[in-house]
């Protein structure tokens, strides 16, 4: 049983403002990677969400970190169906595209489909290469539903993965709203070889799905914990509105971590990620969980 906790940001502007989780000699982003390393060993990248990485930045964490720490990395939103602003395009592409400001993904010439992927999985080449790049993370739009269309941007995201391990997040409950609806989409992932992400949100909103403790992949299960932040769920401003600002108490860690055991004994690596990340609340979450993990016995 092997478990990683860490957290889905390490310079969310707010966790920086508030001087509680990095020394204050820790001012670079050199530094506050390699000290972040030495209090977790996995880590979140959201950058590649909103624009395309730079390969050079990608070699440079694969130095800074230690030879057994793991990366996850977000898939860019245009491959997960959501709009992006042109202008955060890399500036070729955006000659291409002159007079759009935003855009979907099948809104694209397929050529330059084809040069963004290109683009995005030779830029995290320094990671795969360093054996440190176990997921890409695929966290698909609030409105991509289970049927024709959904299945068939889930297809064309796998046409890209064969070198990578692709994790998946829905957001939209339809994938997850029956016992048949959830047997089938398990399926789709076991055979597609895609990893299931099991997710805590609030419930009871249509782009968010229940907590299915369930593994698709032998060798990697994954856990996203957002909070449970009801009454700010609905709001879709981003992390400053509110949505992800959660502190889990004891109560709640200690049963996430019997789930997360039992869901341990069934795949080689579980990786847990808390997405709760106003302030220092995602670190302050992960260690409340490891210690959970070390403290609380699974259940039979």
């Amino acid at each position: 049983m092997h478990i990683l906790t860490g957290t889905a940001s390490w310079t969310d502007p707010t966790l920086l403002a508030c001087g509680r989780f990095y020394p204050r000699d820790v001012r670079t982003p050199e530094a506050r990677l390699r000290y972040y390393a030495t209090q977790f060993h996995l880590l979140e990248v959201d950058a590649t969400y909103y624009r395309l990485l730079d390969a050079r930045v990608a070699h440079a964490w694969a130095q800074r970190t230690p030879e057994d720490f793991a990366f996850h990395v977000k898939a860019h939103r245009l491959f997960t169906g959501h709009p992006a602003p042109t202008q955060d395009l890399p500036g070729d592409i955006q000659q291409e595209l002159a007079g759009q400001t935003k855009l979907f993904y099948h809104q694209l010439p397929r050529e330059l489909q084809e040069e963004l992927w290109r683009r995005f999985l030779i830029a995290l080449e320094p990671l795969r290469l360093a054996g440190k790049l176990h997921a890409i993370h695929f966290q698909f739009a609030p409105w991509i539903q289970r049927g024709a269309r959904g299945m068939a941007l889930l297809r064309e995201c796998q046409r890209y993965m064969d070198e990578h391990v692709m994790s998946v997040e829905f957001r939209h409950r339809s994938w997850f709203s029956t016992k048949t609806a959830s047997a089938w989409t398990l399926d789709v992932l076991r055979e597609a070889n895609m990893v299931h992400t099991v997710v805590d949100a609030p419930q009871g909103f249509d782009n968010t799905v229940p907590a299915l403790w369930d593994a698709t992949h032998p060798d990697l299960a994954v856990v996203r914990l957002h909070g449970r932040n009801a009454d700010a769920w609905g709001n879709n401003t981003g992390a400053s509105s509110g949505r992800f600002q959660y502190e889990y108490s004891p109560e709640e860690l200690a049963e996430l971590a019997q789930s997360i055991k039992r869901l341990a004994e069934r795949v080689r690596n579980t990786h847990v990620v808390l997405n709760t990340n106003y302030q220092d609340q995602g670190m302050r979450n992960a260690a409340g969980l490891a210690a959970a993990l070390r403290n609380t016995p699974a259940l039979p």
